[in-house]
């Protein structure tokens, strides 16, 4: 007869000595669910056991070969397995597994075993051993899909947490770098890992973000997209105060900055927080390759930024409220361009916007193979048969399509691009050139209020360091920045740069 199930996860808390009733109640907690495995068999052909995991989470090797044939074969093939003491004999003697823990409480062992360990119940003990099996299928280490690189690492993280944080531990070879674990989720019950090197980050800000996640209330964690919104300070503001990223020399780089890393079991992207503006017009590369091309590379994101999301408003602002600023003969142009079109400029535009952030939703949310032959289509085809049937004119159909490849140079950026594109051209829409400069005014004060984590979000312009401009809106010689970011600490990174040798020294 079956005990009493009610209230058994909360009542029953610990492990009995009896194994059938152990079994009985960890059975009925899990539902008799079918992908348990319960496995039970006699120790040196006296004592019952049994094993506890869960199919496909296991590495089928490890429980056969450092679990079963220990206990089955060792122990039954003349091997003296003593009648008391039979766990501690079995941890230090027989199991060759390469981690096991000891375990009493029920509900402990149950999520253990949920996560792919394995645990051995003993009859006439109240403790499990829970063996360290865990093996399930992942994704292999792959180049990064929307950071792509010419020059530099390649590799990219995956949804395996312990993969993930090896990455890390390859880039950073140091004692002080920590992976402190939190699970988060009430019912998925997710590893979560806080990194930061000890010593090198501000304790305040370590100490904040561990608040910050460790108050999630939250039912479940399956990507890093969740903790980003449930810790950031300013929910509604359009820009990301909380970076993240798919490599690891990137995520190794800013945590030697001064920076704490958020990583998830199941995510292939990693938090670095906290996030400055002036971040997202830099990429690893810039690093990786020499400065002045690095330099002219940064100007030229910055330079797209500012196309990407002010072009549709003046080009509203040229056609409908000051075309008197147009060189008479591209006027002309203009004006024998628009000719029979039936819509107004401001009209035409909506339109262009929206058919450009529908043929992009489109490109993403395709198969592959199928997204590209859509981007192409849309934009070529329906392009030309707007322009043809004079539905609009040819000068918009430029100043879209220049919008749409400059929002697409910096992809970490293309969320708040397609917001503010929106904002200034409905001010500019409205109000001409005022509305412009005031929306723009109005995103420069938002901006210098922000500060993640208590850290200026437009450091190092506002405040001004100028120190720390070396490389903002151009990338420096890596001698010249020997300090951190004056945000993080701007503790000493870096000594002098080697000399060359002199005129009469041979090599």
């Amino acid at each position: 007869m079956r005990p009493r199930t009610k209230g058994v996860s909360i009542n029953q808390r610990h492990l009995t000595s009896d194994l059938k009733s152990n079994l009985e109640i960890i059975k009925t907690i899990l539902n008799e669910s079918g992908d348990i495995i319960i496995r039970e068999f006699l120790i040196a052909n006296q004592t019952k056991a049994a094993i506890l995991c869960v199919d496909g989470l296991v590495n089928k090797e490890v429980v056969q070969y450092s679990v079963l044939t220990p206990l089955l074969v060792y122990s039954n093939d003349g091997y003296w397995v003593p009648r008391y003491r039979i766990k501690e004999y079995l941890e230090k003697n027989l199991l060759t597994a390469e981690d096991i823990k000891e375990n009493r409480v029920i509900s402990s062992i149950i999520d253990k075993v949920l996560a792919g360990d394995t645990a051995l119940l003993i009859d006439k003990e109240d403790t499990a051993l829970i063996i360290s099996s865990r093996g399930f299928s992942t994704r292999a280490i792959s180049e990064p899909s929307s950071e792509a690189v010419v020059r530099g690492p390649r590799e990219s993280f995956t949804e395996a947490l312990r993969i993930n944080t090896s990455l890390i531990r390859r880039k950073i070879i140091n004692p002080n770098l920590v992976f402190e674990s939190v699970t988060l989720g009430k019912v998925t019950k997710t590893a979560v890992n806080i990194v930061y090197i000890k010593g090198l980050a501000k304790e305040n800000l370590v100490q904040e973000v561990r608040r910050r996640i460790k108050e999630i209330d939250v039912d479940g964690i399956f990507d890093t997209g969740y903790i980003e919104q449930l810790i950031e300070e300013h929910p509604y503001s359009p820009f990301a105060t909380t970076g993240y990223t798919e490599k690891p020399d990137v995520l190794a780089a800013k945590i030697l900055e001064g920076r704490v890393g958020v990583l998830v079991d199941g995510s292939p992207n990693a938090l670095s927080i906290p996030l400055l503006f002036v971040e997202k017009f830099q990429t690893s590369e810039d690093y990786y390759s020499r400065p002045l091309f690095s330099s002219f590379i940064r100007i030229i994101r910055f330079i797209s930024f500012l196309i990407s999301i002010a072009s549709p408003a003046i080009y509203v602002i040229l056609v409908s409220f000051q075309s008197e600023l147009l060189p008479t003969q591209l006027l002309v142009t203009f004006a024998n361009a628009v000719e029979g079109t039936p819509f107004p400029a401001v009209v035409e535009v909506s339109i262009m916007m929206l058919f450009i952030e529908i043929l992009r939703e489109a490109g993403v949310r395709m198969p592959r193979p199928i997204g590209p032959a859509v981007g192409i289509v849309g934009s070529l085809v329906m392009g030309e048969s707007a322009v043809s049937s004079g539905l609009i004119g040819q000068p918009l159909v430029i100043v879209i399509a220049l919008t749409a490849i400059t929002s697409y140079i910096i992809p970490t950026l293309y969320d708040e691009s397609a917001l503010l594109r929106m904002l200034l051209f409905l001010f500019s829409a409205f109000f001409g050139i005022i509305g412009l400069v005031s929306s723009t005014i109005l995103v420069l004060i938002h901006l210098a209020t922000l500060q993640p984590f208590g850290i200026p979000f437009m450091s190092p312009i506002m405040p001004l360091e100028g120190e720390d401009l070396k490389d903002t809106f151009v990338r420096a010689p890596l001698w010249f920045q020997k300090r951190r970011p004056k945000a993080l600490g701007g503790s000493v990174r870096m000594g002098d740069k080697p000399s060359p040798p002199e005129e009469s020294e041979e090599i």
